[in-house]
């Protein structure tokens, strides 16, 4: 594997992911099984590291959630995001590489000089949350700062890094304190800081979505559902979802939890000692994957639920793309 950098820029990164509970000897074990999930296959390549929304396999290209990009990635380099159809890659120096899903003849290269936690691009601005918590927003061509800003200390973060996110003239940096920093794209000028939780580590925020007009923002830990007013609940979450009216957690307690945007709860179940490895909303349906090698298909109105054994090794890296989940080299399809 030519990945001779990878573990020392994840340890500079700190992506390190824990999971509370993990002293319990207790598995999840089904009460009922359902057929055996038959929709499995080898993928024909292994996964060797994952990103927020790509995935980095072993011959050096790059999955995306719509599936396998030619492009290759620099063996000294790491994946960091897909972003306005860019692939964005970073040494652990600071040198960033876009290169474009369209056109190789349009590839660009910036030197930052310091680790690069996340980055996303719109038009011709590039926004970077460094791995000190550092945010800034570069120009493209002539590769200047626009603006900056230093996040405050964390001692470690969640390995689910949020890119900065592009908002109708806005950008939202999802710190990795556990913040979100509101920069007015226009001015370049921070507008407004908001705390999603406040915990000393593996408090960055793991997701950013918008539904119904609302910023839904999400740690390890919290929730937070910003309008008019901002509403906060308390979770420890490892997965979540979205559709366009309803929002789906599943919890370090092994709960799949429906919520509201307003983040009121509509129906929960509990799945005892359940460790879930990732979730996909699809129709009417949720489709959970456990890492005992089981399948949980919840109905998401009634939340009645069948499940079913598939075969996974369940020790390597997950990814979660559109209707599948890839663990190493194995693809799960839902349908």
């Amino acid at each position: 594997m030519k990945r001779s950098l990878r573990d020392s820029i994840l340890f500079s990164l700190l992506l390190l992911i824990t999971f509370s509970g993990c002293s319990t000897r207790e598995v999840y074990k089904p009460k009922l099984l359902d057929t055996q999930w038959n929709k499995s296959e080898k993928s024909g390549f292994m996964i060797v590291d994952t990103s927020s929304n790509v995935a980095l396999l072993n011959d050096e290209s790059v999955l995306t959630t719509h599936g396998v990009i030619d492009v290759k990635i620099k063996s000294n380099y790491r994946l960091i995001s897909q972003s306005d159809d860019w692939i964005i890659s970073a040494s652990l120096d600071g040198n960033l590489s876009l290169l474009s899903t369209k056109n190789t003849l349009l590839n660009r290269y910036i030197k930052l000089k310091k680790t690069v936690a996340g980055a996303s691009v719109q038009g011709n601005e590039l926004a970077v949350l460094f791995a000190d918590n550092e945010i800034a927003l570069y120009d493209l061509t002539t590769k200047n700062i626009l603006f900056k800003e230093q996040g405050g200390k964390f001692l470690a973060s969640d390995s689910r890094i949020v890119n900065p996110y592009f908002l109708h003239g806005l950008v939202l940096f999802a710190t990795l304190d556990g913040k979100i920093i509101f920069v007015n794209d226009t001015q370049k000028k921070k507008l407004r800081t908001v705390i999603v939780s406040s915990k000393d580590q593996f408090n960055n925020i793991i997701s950013l979505q918008v539904i119904q007009n609302k910023i839904i923002a999400v740690t390890s830990y919290a929730l937070l559902s910003i309008a008019k007013k901002e509403l906060h609940s308390k979770y420890e979450i490892r997965n979540i979802v979205y559709d366009k009216e309803t929002l789906y957690i599943a919890t370090k307690q092994g709960e799949i939890i429906s919520l509201t945007p307003e983040l009121q709860v509509i129906s929960k179940i509990k799945f005892p000692f359940a460790h879930f490895y990732g979730m996909i909303s699809n129709r009417d349906k949720l489709y959970i994957l456990e890492k005992e090698g089981y399948m949980i298909v919840v109905d998401k109105k009634s939340f009645d639920y069948t499940v079913h054994a598939v075969d996974f090794d369940s020790d390597g890296f997950v990814f979660i793309g559109d209707k599948k989940f890839f663990i190493n080299n194995i693809t799960i399809s839902i349908e």
